[in-house]
């Protein structure tokens, strides 16, 4: 049996992973000899670009190796994405798994309205696959992520918003090709307080709006 590449990976160059300066060092490296243990045709190392700056949180949503991005008034400051270093290190991986396909590529928090300080920071034209992810909300002029968002509204409201502003992500004209976890706010839902999710009126709202874009039909199934 063949096994599919895996087209949505990340390593040390992911911000929250703690940097290329941090334990997580090597995690490409390691990654990519995993998957030619297992007989993987292919990886792509998509890797967060998360480039908001009125994005704020609380300490608890961030893990150890990664508190240290807060500010002390909540507000997270995100490191710069490490190109040269990326793909110096994609190369290395090349060289060393010829047998592996390695592509390059970002995942982009909020493309439809960080794409043109992506483009100031960066030529996206090198990367061979863009993704798209809705990652933070809006609140009082500025962003939060869901698990921030559940200790300060209503759980139905959070997930409302998420899918509402679910058809501006996936029906702009930014250039990335797939729409990633819409289940986002599904992932921190507080279920020992609400109990079990049912987004289905929300779903179902916001569905006929995404159809409209070849980015959503198979998420949508």
């Amino acid at each position: 049996m063949s096994l599919p590449a895996d087209s949505h990976v990340h390593s040390e160059f992911s911000w929250d992973t703690g940097g290329p300066d941090s334990a997580a060092r090597g995690t490409m490296e390691a990654t990519c000899a995993r998957a030619a243990r297992i007989g993987l045709p292919a990886l792509f190392f998509t890797e967060h670009l998360d480039l908001e700056d009125a994005w704020f949180s609380d300490p608890q949503d961030f893990g150890d190796h990664e508190r240290h991005l807060l500010e002390p008034d909540g507000r997270v400051a995100v490191p710069r994405f490490d190109a040269d270093g990326y793909f110096e290190s994609i190369e290395r991986c090349r060289a060393a798994f010829p047998q592996l396909h390695i592509g390059t590529g970002l995942e982009i928090g909020q493309p439809h309205l960080r794409l043109e300080t992506a483009r100031e920071q960066l030529d996206l034209s090198r990367f061979d696959r863009l993704l798209g992810s809705l990652h933070t909300l809006e609140i009082e002029g500025g962003r939060a992520e869901p698990d921030t968002l559940y200790r300060r509204l209503p759980a139905p409201e959070v997930l409302r918003r998420y899918l509402a502003e679910v058809p501006a992500l996936v029906s702009g004209s930014e250039p990335f090709e797939i729409v990633t976890h819409l289940d986002y706010a599904l992932r921190y839902w507080p279920q020992e307080l609400e109990g079990p999710v049912d987004p289905a009126p929300s779903r179902r709202s916001s569905a006929p709006r995404c159809g409209r874009s070849p980015r959503a039909a198979a998420r949508w199934r």
